[in-house]
């Protein structure tokens, strides 16, 4: 009876280094964070519509750009979320400094997500409901 060689998997194969993405993927990537922005000209859509856009245009170019878009695209809609939930707790007076903080924070983080992703390091938003995998 002979044996079969088994598959060792990641704890058994050393890990190959993953080249740094491009210059050109580091740009996208970041304007992927940044299309979000377009909220200011499309209030609770152009945040969604920005990354989408650009994360649909350029998703196949390098797969640095496709996590990067993807992710901020999750946090868009996680942010939108939150901010439809404060939407109705403005019945009930609450809602509205949520709303602020929400919106504060949604802020911070987009801009600290295109920093990180020109600098070509991963960005992972906390809090974020992974919508697209």
């Amino acid at each position: 009876m002979s044996e079969q060689p088994q598959s060792g998997g990641p704890a058994s194969e050393p890990s190959l280094p993953v080249p740094p993405p491009s210059a050109e993927a580091r740009k996208w990537a970041m304007l992927c964070h940044y299309a979000a922005f377009a909220w200011f000209l499309a209030p609770m859509v152009g945040n969604v519509v920005g990354p989408l856009l650009v994360w649909q245009l350029k998703r196949e170019e390098d797969p640095y750009i496709d996590a990067q878009g993807r992710e901020a695209l999750n946090f868009q809609l996680t942010l939108s979320l939150a901010l439809m939930v404060c939407g109705v707790l403005a019945w009930i007076l609450i809602g509205f400094p949520l709303m602020l903080l929400v919106s504060v924070v949604g802020l911070v983080l987009t801009v600290i997500g295109g920093i990180r992703a020109n600098e070509g390091k991963p960005w992972r938003y906390p809090l974020c409901i992974r919508f697209l995998t």
